[in-house]
């Protein structure tokens, strides 16, 4: 087992320093910072001040070596905009966007199981013939565009949720909704693919043959078995919710790291922009090597 996730942390750590690398040039190619840092009057000697000041005047082999040097010690350097330590900032933002993905992947799981296991139960039925529409609806829509309805309907037409903010509790329940769509749309279709197959092997047959409960043979002798492609497709959603809230949080205002990335990005706020995407990166890293283990508790096959 300690060596199955050593060669999964490696891996993951060797392509976290490969996106490193990637995006601290990458970001040196958006343009000069100190056009949108200093006045438009600003003369040639405080622009040289200004490069001088945060090492932009270095050569960028120079920058990258520095740049890593301090990575080693998690030290992300200064926000250019804000004047607070870049690791700071992008915490704080990214405690919003963990809270948000953990409560949307919550709902989103509990809710599909449950619907996919129902579905896969009585396969044909009206409820399966529902679940199926709704899911594959929900799998297909674009996050922004049901962000976009969400608001005109139930915010700007009924008036019963605010469009933007996080003051109150109503102020999560548009994001959290439209989040909850494509990762409950595709959850639910997995779910009941792996619990059809789960439902017509042979232990199941006996149980029934017994007069084992419904509700028993559903949720205790079948769903483990279904529940490793499951895993796979909660872990995949789960990151791509970290990584792809963007959209979302900056149409509801939200103050995540993905509206903060954003921000940065047309901030030319390189620290910023390097640091969300390192530890958002670090992340989702970290959250691929504890669905491997759990692939390898589920099915000891898998570490070997």
């Amino acid at each position: 087992m300690l060596s199955f996730i050593r060669q999964r942390a490696i891996a993951s750590l060797i392509s976290l320093l490969g996106l490193i690398i990637l995006v601290f040039f990458l970001s040196r190619l958006t343009g000069d910072p100190t056009s949108l840092f200093l006045p438009v009057d600003a003369t040639d000697e405080m622009r040289a001040q200004f490069r001088e000041l945060h090492g932009l005047n270095d050569p960028i082999l120079e920058q990258f070596w520095r740049y890593m040097l301090d990575l080693v010690q998690l030290d992300f350097g200064q926000s250019l905009r804000r004047a607070r330590p870049a690791a700071e900032v992008v915490i704080e933002a990214f405690a919003w966007t963990l809270r948000l993905a953990l409560l949307t992947m919550a709902i989103a799981t509990v809710g599909a199981i449950i619907v996919g296991s129902l579905a896969a139960f009585r396969v044909g039925g009206i409820f399966d013939r529902i679940a199926s529409l709704l899911s594959l609806v929900g799998s297909a829509a674009p996050d922004f565009w049901i962000a976009i309805v969400a608001i005109v309907v139930f915010s700007v037409g009924l008036g019963w949720v605010p469009t933007s903010g996080t003051g109150s509790a109503a102020h999560w329940i548009l994001p959290i909704a439209v989040l909850c769509v494509r990762p409950f749309g595709l959850i639910v279709q997995v779910v009941r693919g792996s619990m059809i197959t789960a439902l017509s092997s042979a232990y199941v047959k006996t149980a029934r043959a017994k007069g084992v409960r419904s509700q028993r043979i559903i949720f205790i002798h079948s769903l483990r078995n279904a529940m490793l492609p499951v895993i796979t497709v909660i872990g995949d959603q789960a990151a791509a919710l970290l990584n792809g809230a963007v959209i979302v949080e900056t149409i509801f205002g939200f103050p995540g790291v993905g509206k903060l990335m954003i921000d940065s990005i047309l901030q030319r706020d390189f620290n910023v922009v390097i640091a969300a995407i390192t530890i958002t990166a670090l992340a989702i890293f970290l959250m691929n090597v504890l669905i491997d283990l759990g692939y390898a508790l589920l099915d000891p096959r898998i570490r070997h």
